[in-house]
């Protein structure tokens, strides 16, 4: 299999969730995603990471890691935020183009209505409103197109949390959406997380999805957070991500089927944790799930 592997912050407690975790200084994440074996990372949230291009280029490069991509998060579901959503995308949109990332990876907002309702939604009842789903398909549109002229493709990402999590959402997204303008990232763990199978998923939507993202989920801890009404993020915080390969998670069906229709990109591993658990370590966890992918999955 020729895929690219790389990690994320967010397998460091870094989240795009105000006040969440204790802030590792990014060098020492990069210098952790590194020494565990991997090729790549994605930007974490807009600030994270150094935003001048001469100051964040050569920390990639004395580490040997190339920078893939970004999640952006955009308040899908609110109208009169849409603008201010455009405008933080395409910050993150120019700087991605200026460090020679090609791809922008695109998601709703998570909100504590959602986040409450995270793995046992009601679309009819949680969901959004016709009018919210046309707003939705249109600055997702604009996004995109925009961020094509800057030479980057477009990916949305599902996500827990948000007004696109189900399947059924995630169908409809995509019904919505041009697929040549607007790819998926499938993400194993969110896809599972919110009831779908994320085998399933690489056979209904095959080539367009254009970017991966490999996460693992503890089943048991999701069926008490489904029969116990428990919210994401404390979801998170017991540990309802685990390293690859201890979950319920078919990854190895899930990447052999990707490879076999063509797939030959970026691989992003990501557990979302809460580095304040004092058994939570994330840079022997990377270490772990680069293991598993090299000797269980072959890349």
């Amino acid at each position: 299999m020729n895929l690219k592997v790389g990690n994320a912050p967010v397998s460091w407690g870094v989240m795009e969730v105000s006040g969440w975790g204790e802030q590792i200084p990014f060098g020492k994440v990069l210098d952790e995603i590194a020494e565990a074996g991997y090729a790549g990372t994605e930007l974490g949230p807009y600030g994270y990471f150094p935003t001048d291009p001469n100051e964040l280029m050569p920390e990639l490069s004395a580490r040997g890691l190339q920078l893939v991509a970004s999640f952006v998060p955009i308040p899908l579901a609110h109208p009169d935020r849409h603008v201010v959503g455009y405008q933080e995308a395409m910050k993150v949109a120019r700087l991605l183009a200026q460090t020679g990332a090609r791809l922008i990876v695109l998601a709703d907002e998570m909100s504590k209505a959602r986040m409450a309702v995270s793995g046992r939604v009601d679309e009819s009842r949680d969901g959004m409103s016709e009018s919210q789903w046309e707003g939705a398909a249109q600055i997702l549109t604009s996004t995109a197109e925009a961020c094509r002229e800057l030479g980057l493709s477009a990916v949305f990402h599902h996500h827990a949390g948000t007004f696109v999590e189900t399947p059924k959402e995630i169908a409809r997204l995509c019904d919505s959406t041009d697929a040549d303008l607007l790819g998926l990232c499938l993400d194993t763990g969110h896809y599972f997380f919110g009831g779908g199978d994320p085998v399933e998923a690489v056979r209904l939507y095959g080539a367009r999805i254009r970017h991966l993202h490999l996460k693992d989920v503890q089943l048991p801890i999701l069926e008490s957070v489904r029969r116990d009404g428990i919210d994401f993020l404390e979801a998170v915080r017991r540990g309802v991500f685990c390293e690859l390969g201890e979950g319920a998670v078919d990854l190895k069906k899930v990447i052999g089927d990707m490879t076999a229709g063509g797939y030959s990109d970026w691989a992003i591993v990501e557990q979302d944790v809460d580095t304040r658990r004092e058994d939570v370590k994330p840079f022997e966890s990377a270490i772990r799930s680069r293991q598993y992918l090299r000797n269980v999955i072959g890349i």
